[in-house]
């Protein structure tokens, strides 16, 4: 019979225990080391009804709560985490519970600082005057209003899938390396990412478990992909099984010590839930000296996402059929700071054309007239009344430069970017000489008798080089179309053409930025021919400060070079980020058609201007460059990005 009694009592202490573990009262009593100091099995537990989802967040940072029926206000022990009734809390500012938390707090004890940040709560004392069942209802009424904030996030900032692709398991499966975020300035967290690295520490829902609320618990990065990480819960050590991938920036992953500020339960995984019996000591061995992301992470993450592009707005482009010259459009819509923008005479808004808010291809309205640039006037004789233009300091600015001494001239030869085949560097001619260091540039042998395709570059575009830059780095330089005396030679086509080739002083010296790209890595782009199009792509050449891109999956010849800096280019999982969509690599049903026929291939991945001469000369420049074989050297590019905003557990002040 006392055998009996006793295991009846201990079934009884086992399953308060359980409840106090899943954070329905204060934390982690299932793992202290006392069991003494959980509540006594003899103190009755009072049922408290469900709490409506309209109720108020409780937090733990002292501040005073009302609940709807008006009645006393709710304070937080800054110490233990406790909820009570603020006029039974101790001090003046009630900020604690209880004379011992007030002293634990200023003590600047390491342990009970740790403690407090995870949560590992102290159970309610006769010293503090708190209702005993204060606590459960805190923490109902947090998580119903968490849950009615995850809702609403769901509904206004839903990532887009991709059916049948992960960043994850194509990284992993082939051991590839992605870009870090570091690397893309032009992105969310870009310039405050920091050095978020391997080994930092991270409270995230807890999937491994059966309760029918939320909880949390602590992980470590084992790997960065872009904004993407492989996490591994604590406590797995070397066991990979319950790895999970997911983006750093979500709302799922907070700093070490969220749970305790935010009333939210830590609760380790069911597969080791039995593996320690002291989870305290584990954590605080664990997490002591640990770096965790920075406490105000979410904070950067939401305002690195404000844009000033608004919609509605009026703006200057390239018009897409006509490059020469530029038009009128509106921006419809913003996502992630590329622009969709409705040329303004489409009517039914389906002549559009995309690109980043810091892309050269768009300007503020009156810019061609201000540098004599060709431009389109509208139809629509009065713009519409929700409209308005784009203020011009919202517009990325040039560098300026001095043409007053020795400048371009017309007729100069250089090596340009065909804006039309964005995998060949062309000879090019300047062609006209705009206002404020504008250059109109034509492809030698690929131009139209009217000039139409001709392509604005600054001078100072990373795009336009000096003659002979191709044959010092060894890239393939693409010779006038019909031009027989091959291999093509500078100095005979000067002297053949009797041009000049532009001065070399005269081109952008800026210094190679510290990048941080190496060959390789992957990263998400944009195919600049058909710039909707957001795809899964490698960095495989770098020369300098100008990047080759190639998209998994598709043939070289779509390969497209792109300075390093360009705004076109994201770390992995930006389109998750953001909600764009992402365009995984081709299937091989795919690259056994590109094989197979030429014609379907160009089918595939459509042109991003439509100008009809251009197209043809296109194909015939890639006729020509069939059966070419590019070597490509790995260019000099060591550099290694930088942060310090390290942020560590440490001993709370």
């Amino acid at each position: 019979m006392e055998d009996t009694k006793e295991l009846t009592e201990h079934t009884s202490r086992t399953e308060r225990k359980r409840r106090d573990s899943f954070g329905m009262f204060d934390g982690y009593d299932s793992c202290s080391e006392d069991t003494s100091s959980s509540s006594s099995s003899d103190e009755s537990e009072e049922e408290v009804a469900p709490l409506p989802s309209s109720l108020p967040i409780i937090k733990n940072n002292g501040q005073v709560y009302t609940y709807p029926d008006g009645k006393s206000g709710m304070a937080t022990c800054e110490m233990c985490g406790m909820v009570g009734v603020r006029d039974a809390f101790y001090s003046k500012t009630k900020r604690f519970c209880s004379v011992s938390c007030s002293r634990s707090y200023s003590s600047n004890s390491k342990k009970a600082s740790i403690l407090a940040r995870l949560q590992v709560g102290k159970p309610p004392t006769k010293k503090a005057k708190v209702l005993q069942k204060q606590p459960l209802v805190a923490k109902l009424a947090a998580y119903a209003q968490y849950q009615a904030t995850l809702q609403n996030q769901a509904k206004t900032k839903a990532a887009v899938p991709v059916e049948g692709f992960s960043w994850g398991n194509y990284i992993n499966s082939n051991s590839f390396t992605a870009a870090p975020v570091t690397c893309f300035k032009h992105a969310p967290m870009g310039t405050c990412w920091g050095d978020i690295s391997e080994g930092v520490r991270v409270e995230v829902p807890n999937t491994d478990c059966s309760l029918p609320t939320k909880v949390f618990w602590i992980a470590g990065i084992v790997k960065l992909a872009g904004y993407n990480a492989l996490l591994r819960y604590e406590g797995f050590e070397n066991d990979s099984s319950l790895d999970f991938w997911c983006n750093v920036c979500g709302s799922d992953i907070h700093p070490v010590g969220w749970c305790a500020t935010s009333g939210k339960p830590l609760v380790p995984p069911r597969t080791i839930q039995h593996k320690y019996t002291n989870w305290k000591a584990f954590l605080v061995k664990r997490l002591t000296g640990a770096k965790t992301l920075p406490p105000d992470f979410s904070q950067k993450v939401s305002e690195s996402m404000q844009y000033p592009f608004k919609t509605s707005m009026r703006v200057e482009v390239v018009d897409k059929t006509h490059l020469c010259r530029t038009r009128v459009a509106v921006v419809e819509s913003v996502i992630g700071g590329r622009l969709r923008l409705v040329y303004e005479e489409s009517e039914d808004k389906t002549d559009d054309f995309w690109c980043h808010m810091y892309s050269p291809l768009i300007h503020h309205i009156g810019w061609s007239r201000s540098i004599g640039h060709r431009f389109k006037r509208s139809d629509i004789t009065k713009k519409q009344d929700a409209h308005f233009d784009a203020p011009a300091h919202l517009f990325m600015k040039v560098k300026e430069v001095d043409t007053a001494g020795e400048w371009f001239k017309e007729g100069m030869k250089l090596e340009a970017i065909d804006p039309l085949n964005l995998s060949a560097i062309c000879v090019a001619t300047i062609r006209k000489v705009l206002a404020d260091g504008y250059l109109m540039i034509g492809i030698d042998g690929s131009e139209a008798a009217d000039g139409s395709d001709w392509f604005c570059y600054h001078a100072t575009s990373p795009s336009i080089f000096p003659v002979g830059f191709c044959e010092i780095n060894m890239i393939e330089l693409t010779p006038p179309r019909g031009y027989a005396k091959l291999p093509f030679k500078w100095f005979d086509y000067l002297r053949e053409t009797d041009s000049i080739a532009a001065p070399v002083k005269l081109f952008n010296k800026v210094e190679v930025p510290n990048h941080g790209f190496h060959v390789g890595m992957k990263l998400e782009a944009v195919d600049l021919m058909e710039p909707r199009l957001v795809c899964v792509a490698t960095v495989t050449r770098i020369i300098h400060r100008l990047l080759r891109i190639h998209f998994d999956g598709w043939e070289d010849e779509y390969d497209q070079w792109v300075d390093c800096e360009s705004p076109d280019l994201y770390p992995v999982g930006w389109c998750q980020l953001t909600g764009y969509q992402l365009q995984p690599p081709a299937p091989q049903s795919s690259r056994d058609n590109q094989s197979s026929s030429s014609k379907q291939k160009k089918k595939s991945k459509s042109q991003q201007y439509k100008g009809h001469k251009k197209m043809s000369s296109l194909q015939l420049k890639e006729e020509l460059l069939d059966g070419e074989e590019y070597s490509f050297l790995q260019g000099a590019s060591d550099q290694e990005s930088n942060g310090s905003a390290s942020y560590y557990i440490k001993q709370e002040p």
